[in-house]
């Protein structure tokens, strides 16, 4: 069955960016010609500004449109979609302005107009979305515009989908049932029904249903077209999750190979262009970064060696893109009598081996780690520590972004190692801002693969601000 929800919900999104920037403009002109004694630069009325904004505003909404602001996919990315709506409205103001050129036309009575009309509709339609955000997760809370899902399967992937759609005030998915071959008992809300064929099986759920999803391929053919077929008679939405999920996770391209269509899937989604992009992109911004940073990294050389005399650097070989081994280049921060020394030879060399297991146990951290100096620890706290790191950039030994790099020993312990390293490692990466230290070793592998096979340039500029936030609340830091 149909589920216009979301329809209707990006309906009202237009509107609502429509009348923000319309408010934005109207707002601008009244900052700048109503309220202030300045002499404009055009003598421009009221009413043939307005008339022009309203017929230039579906403009800014076609941008909005292109950057993806109307789909499905943005609801629930929340920073993506900010990212996205300051893009859309600085493309709206310089398509207005070179508009305002070619036609050799006034359109703003002062240059100071565009800048608040700028600034004024970015901060309004993030308003607006956000409002518009929480109506509808509070219509959630009633059963308005929820999506109800059948899944089918009972496979690893079945649950996974389960638990992550649990929360229907958040997701605005409800799983009503599962349909598998094993008759198991449901959770509160939850129906299993057994499978017998997909219409007999959907009639005892008696539930409307907008979605179906599939995780798992019958051997018996026929029952896998029957699922598929009745979806489409009933005009409900069919997802498949294949098996192997790992395997569509990468970046595909679907081609004709000599007349026969096939799926092609990289181990990242970073090739080509792209990588080109990225190389050029760490050379720039870590250029930039590294002198910025220098006169910093002076006074902390300085302290590190006041500190005890030792060397400033802890140089230490890690992994990065097909397999290389690469000098990472860090302050140190370790005592001198135990810099280089892998922890359990340091611990052992300190005569305190019970700290061993206590330190693998805590996530390779503890709380007062005697290894440490008292400077290494503040500049720890504030991952200051790194910023040599930004040397390794500019070089091309690991790029801004990227997985974690590691010693070989830790890698090894990773079954994926090989597809983590089909790129750079990063100075940070999606691991370091969804948790650093509080995630386990697992789950940061299991993100950095995630980054790995769903790279995009847009999604390293979200990284890197996020880090930027992190490093200034040292959240997570060690």
């Amino acid at each position: 069955m149909k589920n216009n929800a979301s329809i209707v919900y990006n309906f009202c999104l237009i509107i609502g960016d429509f009348l923000a920037l319309l408010i934005a403009f109207v707002v601008a002109y009244i900052l700048r010609v109503s309220l202030s004694s300045r002499v404009v630069s055009e003598q421009i009325s009221a009413l043939t500004y307005f008339q022009t904004i309203v017929a230039i505003i579906p403009f800014f909404i076609l941008i909005f449109a292109l950057l993806g602001l109307y789909g499905n996919r943005i609801h629930e990315k929340r920073f993506s979609e900010i990212g996205k709506l300051l893009v859309g409205a600085f493309v709206g103001i310089l398509f207005v302005i070179s508009y305002s050129y070619v036609a050799n036309t006034a359109i703003f009575p002062a240059r100071l107009v565009v800048l608040y009309a700028f600034l004024l509709a970015f901060f309004f339609v993030v308003l607006v979305r956000t409002f518009a955000r929480g109506i509808r997760r509070e219509l959630f809370n009633y059963g308005i515009g929820i999506n109800n899902v059948i899944i089918i399967g009972d496979t690893k992937l079945a649950h996974t989908l389960i638990t992550s759609l649990a929360n229907t005030a958040v997701t605005g998915y409800n799983v009503r049932a599962v349909v598998s071959a094993k008759q198991r008992p449901g959770r509160p809300n939850m129906h299993y029904a057994h499978y017998k064929t997909f219409a007999e099986a959907v009639a005892e759920l008696g539930h409307d249903t907008h979605t179906i999803i599939q995780t798992e391929l019958f051997a018996d053919n026929e029952k896998n077209d029957e699922i598929l077929t009745y979806a489409q008679e009933n005009h409900i939405a069919y997802r498949f999750v294949p098996g192997n999920n790992e395997l569509f996770t990468g970046n595909i391209d679907v081609e004709v190979f000599h007349s026969v269509p096939v799926i092609a899937v990289h181990q990242t989604a970073l090739v080509g262009w792209g990588r080109v992009v990225k190389r050029l992109f760490d050379i720039v911004a870590g250029s930039i970064i590294l002198v910025v940073a220098s006169p910093f990294m002076v006074i902390i050389a300085v302290f590190v060696k006041l500190s005890d005399g030792g060397p400033v650097f802890f140089r230490h070989e890690r992994l990065s893109r097909f397999n290389s081994r690469v000098k990472i280049l860090k302050f140190r921060s370790n005592n001198i009598h135990y810099n280089g020394l892998e922890p359990e030879e340091a611990f052992t060399k300190m005569g305190r081996p019970e700290l061993i297991k206590q330190y693998r146990q805590n996530g390779d951290q503890l709380p007062n780690d005697p290894r440490i100096t008292p400077v290494g620890r503040f500049i720890r706290k504030y991952s200051l520590d790194e910023l040599p790191q930004l040397i390794n950039v500019v070089r091309g030994d690991i790029s801004l972004v990227g997985p974690r790099a590691l010693v070989a020993a830790e890698m090894d312990a990773y079954a994926q190692k090989n597809l983590i390293l089909s790129v750079k490692s990063g100075l940070t990466g999606l691991a370091q801002v969804s948790g650093r230290r509080d995630i386990s070793f697992e789950e940061r592998r299991a993100l950095d693969l995630y980054y790995v096979q769903n790279w995009s340039f847009w999604g390293d500029i979200v990284i890197l601000v996020k880090t930027a936030w992190i490093v200034l609340t040292h959240k997570g830091a060690s």
